[in-house]
């Protein structure tokens, strides 16, 4: 029996106010509060709640059979917390199903998995915790930012207990393998690895109402047919995309909504049912597996270049992650906090060339310059508390003498606590 995988993810980051050199040191708040807030209502009212509501019924109306996953950042979480409750409360809903999942990625949505592994396994933890105490169950599957995905990430990702990992199409990866069954990583069998089918998920989120396409108009009777006409062999259609393919990058007048909604009719009637993540691994034998020995990811090229492909990408993913070791001693939980919002992959494809897709700056060079007045103040804040005179050593010492100190106080006073109970019983 084939399954189709669907699998969507919502990212937003916090967008940056235009910060100007002669506000470093003087001002520590990067974020463009409006445009934030501007962004996400539309993405609300436009996809999220009536894609929301489209999915919820689909459940019903097939007993629980029509499944899907999602991947919600924790920078998307937050902000769906502060300005849109409502799609918080709309997928606590759809979590009591049980036709839905939620999968584990970096707290941040960020580039940590290549730049700095400890910081990758902390935001990991965290976004985990995440959905965890929203939803009510810990995530077992895993997906990295923009499906970022190499042998050694795997490893890491497989160290911390995850048994399902989800990876992009890549044809110099994959060569005559299909993406439509589950493979392992090349030394971690335990490791199981779903591939994104690039063809059927862009036919959905990016060529659905283009009429210059050959298969305009595309009807899910179509759709539904080339999966049921895929070989045999191939067990799992893996459907993943971006939350905004409906109502926004596809508009509901072109009928993508009707579109949705017919999915598992169609599926149905032609014997493809839906399944998770977790499940697909587990209800499919891996037939081999997939070596991938450089990162690739989801973008147009399927590499880093559109986060890491000029000098001023590099420049800025140099100095920010220079200072991680440093930033994960503070407890200044303000620093902390925009250490995450700072580190979100969008900051970095807005100064790319070629791809700086949901850019406002009219440049790369305008989204450099931005982004390195923020990052300046945000390392004169670091260095006020750790200065880059002293040594990592040297503060790791010290902080764990003030640590232990800490802990002598915490003790002595639970202790002087006891003693003056047991007087008062006297």
């Amino acid at each position: 029996m084939k399954n189709i995988c669907f699998y969507f993810q919502i990212h937003q980051p916090l967008r940056l106010k235009r910060y100007q050199f002669f506000e470093i040191g003087q001002d520590h708040y990067y974020y463009d509060d409006f445009q934030t807030e501007d962004m996400l209502r539309e993405l609300v009212e436009k996809s999220y709640l009536p894609t929301n509501r489209i999915i919820a019924e689909m459940i019903r109306s097939s007993n629980g059979k029509f499944k899907c996953a999602f991947s919600i950042s924790g920078i998307a979480l937050e902000q769906l917390e502060m300005y849109a409750p409502e799609v918080i409360d709309s997928f606590k809903d759809l979590a009591k199903t049980g036709s839905v999942e939620f999968l584990a990625e970096t707290y941040a949505h960020s580039l940590a998995s290549v730049y700095d592994h400890d910081e990758f396994i902390e935001q990991v933890e965290m976004h985990s915790k995440k959905i965890e105490s929203l939803f009510g169950k810990k995530p077992t599957a895993f997906r990295n930012s923009e499906l970022i995905y190499s042998d050694e990430i795997g490893e890491i990702v497989s160290k911390m207990g995850f048994k399902t990992m989800l990876i992009e199409e890549v044809k110099y990866v994959m060569g005559w393998k299909s993406p439509n069954n589950v493979y392992t990583h090349t030394s971690i069998p335990k490791l199981k690895l779903l591939i994104r089918n690039n063809k059927l998920s862009d036919d959905i989120s990016f060529r659905f109402g283009d009429r210059s396409w050959t298969d305009f108009p595309l009807t899910a009777e179509k759709y539904i047919s080339w999966i049921a006409s895929l070989p045999e062999t191939d067990k799992v259609a893996n459907i993943w995309m971006g939350y905004e393919a409906f109502g926004m990058i596809q508009k509901a007048e072109n009928g993508i909504f009707e579109f949705l909604k017919a999915l598992p009719y169609h599926a149905m009637e032609q014997g493809i049912g839906f399944v998770l993540p977790s499940e697909a691994t587990k209800q499919n034998e891996p037939v081999g597996a997939v070596s991938n020995h450089f990162p690739t990811s989801w973008s147009g090229s399927k590499d880093l270049s559109a986060w890491t492909g000029n000098d001023l990408q590099q420049e800025a993913l140099k100095k920010l992650y220079a200072v991680s070791e440093r930033v994960n001693m503070s407890k200044d939980k303000p620093l902390l906090h925009d250490w995450l919002m700072i580190q979100a992959t969008d900051n970095f494809r807005y100064m790319s060339h070629s791809d700086a897709w949901g850019s406002n700056y009219s440049s790369a060079y305008e989204a450099f310059t931005n982004y390195m007045n923020v990052l300046s103040d945000f390392l004169d804040r670091v260095d006020a508390q750790y200065p880059t005179t002293i040594e990592n050593e040297e503060l790791n010492a010290l902080l764990k003498t003030i640590n232990n100190q800490e802990k002598e106080i915490q003790r002595l006073e639970e202790d002087l606590k006891k003693t003056r109970a047991r007087k008062a019983k006297a």
